[in-house]
């Protein structure tokens, strides 16, 4: 009996260690694949800041001012003034009874007897 206490517990160990082994395995499994991501998202951090750079080089007012006086012929734009905007009182809002006029229709439309 005495033997076979000790051939399971061996067998415990060696099942432990087979375990053990193949959760380090994992880890550093795990650690190689969040290195390289790290890496990658310091690449895409690096494009961004590259494209926020480039975003802002083009959107400076001097040129795009520039941009506008040259193709003002073909475009056609103007500065804004003051009188371009609007007040919120001329905002019109939809009412709960156009909402569900709204619905009715598109309702109506995707129903199967209505279509040929």
């Amino acid at each position: 009996m005495r033997g076979f206490a000790s051939f399971l517990a061996a067998l415990a160990v060696i099942g432990l260690g087979y375990w053990a082994y193949h959760q380090n395995i994992l880890t550093q499994h795990s650690i190689r694949e969040v290195e390289q991501l790290q890496r990658q998202i310091g690449i895409e951090r690096e494009r961004l800041s590259v494209l926020r750079a480039e975003w802002a080089y083009l959107n400076r007012p001097d040129r795009l001012r520039e941009l506008a006086d040259l193709n003002f012929e073909r475009l056609g734009l103007m500065p804004m003034t003051p009188e371009h905007f609007g007040d919120v009182h001329q905002v019109v809002y939809p009412t709960l009874l156009d909402q569900l006029i709204d619905e009715a229709l598109i309702d109506s439309a995707s129903s199967p007897e209505m279509l040929p």
